[in-house]
């Protein structure tokens, strides 16, 4: 573990990240997510009155988690509260292919794959359940230093 990874002095380790998205429909979110992304179902817990209080999807290296909302503990999807601050990031082969399949499953393409100074050609969209991705693939490997420097660039 390098010395950017160690936990401070005292603090445990931290060991996974497991991004967990509220949904409106997890079922159908799921299968949407098997559709587009290729994710693996590991497993679901369904109440009696078919909500879904947990799931959890292999996407490639990561695991998803998700669920339906549950206003009574503050647990509320996009639509919700009126948006998403936040996005997960997709390092993908070929992020034009990926973002057609998902724009043609009923995501909305935000951004369009476009060439970025940072090396990679990416885009935006958004999902049917409300939960932006960033879908991108490296097409030149540039350093901090280089990526700094056309940052700086595109603000003189």
């Amino acid at each position: 573990m390098s010395e950017s990874q160690a936990a401070p002095s005292g603090a445990p380790r931290i060991k996974e990240v497991f991004p967990y998205l509220r949904v409106h429909d997890a079922a159908a979110a799921i299968d949407f997510y098997i559709q587009v992304f290729g994710a693996r179902e590991r497993f679901r817990l369904v109440e009696p009155g078919g909500r879904i209080g947990h799931a959890e999807l292999d996407i490639g290296p990561s695991v998803l988690m998700l669920s339906d909302e549950y206003p009574e503990f503050s647990c509320l999807a996009p639509p919700s509260v009126g948006g998403v601050a936040s996005s997960i990031h997709l390092h993908v082969d070929d992020a034009d292919a990926l973002a057609a399949r998902a724009v043609a499953a009923g995501a909305v393409m935000l951004r369009p794959p476009t060439d970025e100074f940072y090396g990679e050609r990416s885009c935006k969209i958004r999902d049917p359940f409300g939960h932006e991705w960033m879908i991108g693939h490296e097409i030149e490997r540039v350093t901090p230093e280089e990526m700094q420097r056309r940052y700086d660039a595109m603000f003189a």
